[in-house]
Order: C-alpha cells, then sequence, then structure tokens
C-alpha cells in the first residue's frame, strides 16, 4: 500500500509531457458506486421503466452477482432500452444527473492525482466500459482530456437504435481499446499509468507500465499485493446523513440562531444594527464551525485586513460557505443574496441582522437598483460579501461569473479580496442539510484595485478575477 504524497511524488518524478498516459477507470476508481444504478433509480423516480426491463436489469444484475459473469448481458439490456432517444436528449439528462446526484460520489481526492498528471504535462483518459451518457459529465467536470468508453449505436438524425457499436469494454476489451489508444497516438504504454478499482481489468493494469489498484476490491487487492503493485484507497466523499453530524448541524444551527438572536437584541438596546452584527459574527461562525466539527485553515490571512472595506467574492459550493466566510472576515460586513434566501428560515434572521441586499436575479433593473444600498455599506466602511456565481456549483468547477459584485467595487471604489474555497462542498455538499467533520482550506487572495478599472474592459477583469480561483482550485 502506498499513501497519496507517495503518489504525487511518483507522478510527478514520471517522464513529463503527453507521451506519459493516466487510464483511469470510472465506477468505483473516480467515483463511489456505480454510475448505471444512479442512472436507473432516477429513471424508476421518472417512472421511465417499464416492467418487462426493470424484470430485464434485475434478472442480469443477478446473473453477474450469481455466476459472476461479465457486463455484456446487462449492457445489452440496458442499451436497448434506449431505443428511441436522441443523443441530445441523453446527454441533458446525464448532465442534469451529474449535477443532482453522480458530482456528490465523486472521490474527493481524484481531483489531486488529475491534477498532478496535468501539472507533470500528462494526458488523462478515462477508459470505462460504462457509456458516454455516464462518463462524459464528469470527464468534463474533472478535466480528462479524452474518453474510451462503450458506444451505443446513433443513426444519422441523432437516434439510439438500442444496439452497441461493437461491444462493451469489459476486462480483455477494455485494455484492448487502451493499447489501440495508445498506438494511434503514438504512445509508449510502458510509459503509462492505470488506475482501477476492479479484478475484472487486471488485464488493464497488466498493460501499463505503472499499475495502481486504486480503492481495489478484496480480489484485486490480493492479486495486488501477489504482483507488487501499489493499492491506494481514497477517502471516501461525504454523503447523506448519520446520527452525530444530523445531531452536530442541528445543534450548530441553534448556536446560529441564537447567536443571532442576542446580536439582534443587543443591536437595538445600543440603537446600533452594525454593533449586533459584529457581535453575532464574533460568535455565531467559530461556535458552528466546533460544534460540527469542522476546521478551518487559512492562507494568505493577512489579505483580509490590508483593505477594507473591500467586496470579499467566494466560489460557492455549499450552505457552509457562508458560515466559514463571514467566520475569516469577522467583523463589519454585509452580504448581497439571492431574494429566494429572504423566505428561508435558515437565513432570514442573519439577513435581518447583517441587513442583507437580496437580489431578484431574474429583474436585472431591480438587481441594479438593490446595488446601492450596498455601495452606501461600502462609503460607510462596511465590507459586502457575493459569491459571483449566484448559486451553489456542484464540484470545485466554477460557474459563469456574474458581474454584479464587480460593478458594484468598481462604482464603490474598493478593492476586490478573492477568498477560495477548497473543500466545502465535501463537508456539506451542495444539497445537502447536514455538515460533517473534516477540514476546509481557504486561500485569501491579494487585494485587487478596481478605481483604475475602465467599465468597457470589465469582460476583461471578471476573466482574470475567475482564472485566479481556477488556478488556486487547481482546475488549469
Amino acid at each position: 500500500m502506498i499513501t497519496m504524497p507517495t503518489l504525487l511524488e511518483q507522478i510527478a518524478d514520471a517522464p513529463r509531457g503527453p507521451g506519459t498516459v493516466a487510464f483511469f477507470d470510472f465506477d468505483g476508481t473516480v467515483i463511489d458506486g456505480f454510475s448505471a444504478g444512479a442512472i436507473f433509480k432516477e429513471r424508476l423516480r421518472r417512472l421511465d421503466v417499464n416492467v418487462v426491463e426493470l424484470w430485464d436489469i434485475t434478472s442480469a444484475v443477478l446473473e453477474m452477482r450469481v455466476r459472476n459473469s461479465t457486463v455484456d448481458n446487462l449492457m445489452d439490456k440496458a442499451v436497448r432500452a434506449l431505443e428511441g432517444k436522441t443523443h441530445e436528449e441523453l446527454l441533458e439528462q446525464a448532465y442534469a444527473l451529474f449535477r443532482s446526484e453522480i458530482a456528490a460520489m465523486i472521490f474527493p481526492q481524484i481531483r489531486a492525482v488529475v491534477h498532478a498528471h496535468h501539472e507533470a504535462g500528462h494526458l488523462v483518459v478515462m477508459s470505462t466500459s460504462a457509456t458516454p451518457y455516464q462518463a462524459v459529465p464528469v470527464c468534463d467536470d474533472l478535466g480528462f482530456d479524452d474518453l474510451i468508453a462503450t458506444i451505443p449505436t446513433v443513426d444519422a438524425s441523432g437516434v439510439l437504435t438500442g444496439e452497441l457499436d461493437g461491444r462493451s469494454l469489459w476486462g480483455p476489451r477494455k485494455a484492448q481499446a487502451i493499447l489501440d489508444w495508445a498506438e494511434s497516438h503514438d504512445v509508449d504504454i510502458d510509459q503509462c499509468f492505470g488506475y482501477s478499482n476492479g479484478f475484472e481489468d487486471v488485464p488493464m493494469l497488466e498493460t501499463v507500465g505503472t499499475p495502481v489498484a486504486l480503492n481495489p476490491d478484496k480480489d484485486l487487492e490480493r492479486e495486488a499485493r501477489e504482483r507488487g503493485w501499489p493499492t491506494l484507497h481514497l477517502t471516501k466523499p461525504q454523503r447523506g446523513a448519520d446520527v452525530v453530524s444530523t445531531v452536530r448541524t442541528v445543534t450548530a444551527l441553534g448556536s446560529v440562531m441564537a447567536s443571532a438572536g442576542l446580536g439582534a437584541a443587543l443591536g437595538i438596546l445600543g440603537r446600533n444594527r452594525r454593533t449586533g452584527a459584529n457581535v453575532t459574527n464574533a460568535m455565531a461562525p467559530a461556535l458552528a464551525l466546533a460544534i460540527m466539527g469542522v476546521k478551518v485553515e487559512v492562507e494568505g490571512e493577512e489579505n483580509l485586513w490590508s483593505h477594507r472595506p473591500a467586496v470579499f467574492m467566494f466560489n460557492h459550493q455549499s450552505t457552509l460557505d457562508a458560515i466559514v466566510v463571514s467566520g475569516i472576515i469577522a467583523r463589519d460586513v454585509t452580504a448581497i443574496a439571492k431574494k429566494e434566501l429572504s423566505r428561508d428560515p435558515r437565513f432570514a434572521l442573519l439577513g435581518a441582522v447583517f441587513d442583507v441586499a437580496y437580489v431578484d436575479r431574474s429583474d436585472s433593473k431591480a438587481a441594479r437598483e438593490a446595488m446601492q444600498p450596498a455601495i452606501d455599506k461600502l462609503h460607510s466602511g462596511v465590507s459586502v460579501a457575493i459569491a459571483p456565481e449566484g448559486t451553489r456549483m456542484p464540484t470545485t468547477r466554477l460557474g459563469k461569473f456574474k458581474k454584479g459584485g464587480f460593478h458594484l467595487a468598481m462604482e464603490a471604489g474598493v478593492p476586490i479580496v478573492p477568498i477560495v474555497l477548497h473543500d466545502t462542498g465535501s463537508v456539506m455538499w451542495k444539497s445537502s442539510f447536514t455538515a460533517h467533520s473534516g477540514s476546509v482550506r481557504v486561500t485569501v487572495g491579494e487585494p485587487i484595485p478596481t478605481t483604475d478599472w475602465d467599465p468597457t474592459k470589465l469582460d476583461e477583469y471578471v476573466d482574470d478575477v475567475r482564472s485566479f480561483f481556477d488556478r488556486t482550485l487547481g482546475n488549469v
């Protein structure tokens, strides 16, 4: 068994450049679980499965488990059910399921492995028996360079025929597909890495120069031990709710509400809302994070204080973001938030204490008018925190940055301070109401002056700031 630092060091020491390729299996290796199961459950939820197909799929799964047969029968039946659907329709459904389900299944540490290969100039290729409709969104999100997959046949009008173009890439056929890919790209296979979790991929791992049994099942772990292949188990993504995390989260939320109530009362008694907000901010984030068992490590903390007031911009993955960001900014801060949050009972009291400006994203004129109180706040010495993506993203892959916060900083004449949140989505996923214990890394960039900005070049400034987030997150 090897450690993650050892693997990353091994990647860095490998020959640099695109002549070295890392081939990754998908299910169980890159994601924790099986994408086909998530897709089938979603189809059941939509009542898109008839009784005959349900029996066919169930019997094929039982055959695999009881007889230890290949995936061919199951894949044939699953693809047959796609007959008549369009390529575009299936891709659209794939991305929707990725955002709601599959993204949460990605092993968090796999990003570091992929990033290490990209840093070394290597190509990263997914090789899987799954179809593109399972794998493409994950490939896009993680930045894979190519995909080797089982391909359903699509006719000239973009409609699936219910048949496969060839056979499923299972076992030796996947290994051969990798060899064919390497030959067509003039790549020395002995210089390549291979990652898989399943015993069926022994032929694939035999093919490459550096095999790694990643999250191996029992049979592959035994085989790897006999052959001297390195093994590594990644930390599983934290999904769902357990008793401890649920109790901690509910208690933490209660502490936030209690702190907000105290802050509001002190603000009313002292006739100073800012005092109430600062009291809340001094208590609520630290107490809530401690109760949830979440540690925050901040790099560049001095940048939080060097130029105030400022517009603090953070990437948005989780409900936890607001707690982390308010905690590190510490005092004299308000926020701009989407109008829907004004009706969220978890946020309403805090919104009142911090005098949050709510923006109707569907009405651009109203959104601009809502900015004026925020400009006034900045002029009075109160900083503003804003998530330029405008909504929570399913992974660290950034969404499009909206320009409102940039206009705000420019009009108020204050700097933008980027706050990069690395791990909040791993501790508390975007659709989850439960936080798990863990560590959150935060990188605070240097303040970016806006006083000399040319309004006609705003798109360039937005791209520059977004690029800083991408580089810091390892997305490029």
